[in-house]
């Protein structure tokens, strides 16, 4: 799977657990309707759970009743974190090691890398002003 689909399947995971009422091990939801949901592979979704229970944002269960449920109100859980806990899918890149000797190849690696930083850091303080029951809220609007 790309970083670029991380966040949007977390977001969503997030999103339909929270609809689902999946506060508990007994609302648990099974990968296989998150994934039926957005839709796409059980396995990726797995895979992006996992990253999302390393964040402290949801517990799972595995097994023929496992499942996933939601360690936090959806109203407490805003985007910037997902993203982190997704390890960051808006990163641009890395800017490549410089030229020496090329007037253009010293200098760009660090305006680049500058540019990089700022549009992570303007992403992450915008996400931060938007929750998982925001997104709800929209999807129901």
């Amino acid at each position: 799977m790309s970083d670029s689909q991380k966040f949007p399947v977390a977001a969503h995971a997030l999103a339909y657990l929270a609809h689902k009422e999946a506060f508990s091990a007994d609302r648990a939801v099974a990968s296989a309707e998150l994934a039926a949901s957005m839709p796409t592979n059980p396995v990726v979704v797995r895979r992006v759970t996992a990253m999302l229970g390393k964040a402290g944002l949801i517990a799972a269960r595995a097994g023929a009743n496992g499942g996933t449920w939601l360690l936090k109100p959806a109203s407490e859980i805003t985007l910037d974190v997902v993203l982190r806990a997704v390890n960051g899918c808006a990163h641009l890149g890395v800017a490549p090691p410089g030229v020496k000797g090329c007037p253009v190849g010293e200098k760009i690696p660090d305006a680049v890398r500058a540019a990089i930083t700022a549009a992570d850091t303007a992403a992450a303080e915008r996400l931060g002003l938007i929750t998982v029951a925001d997104l709800l809220a929209d999807a129901a609007g």
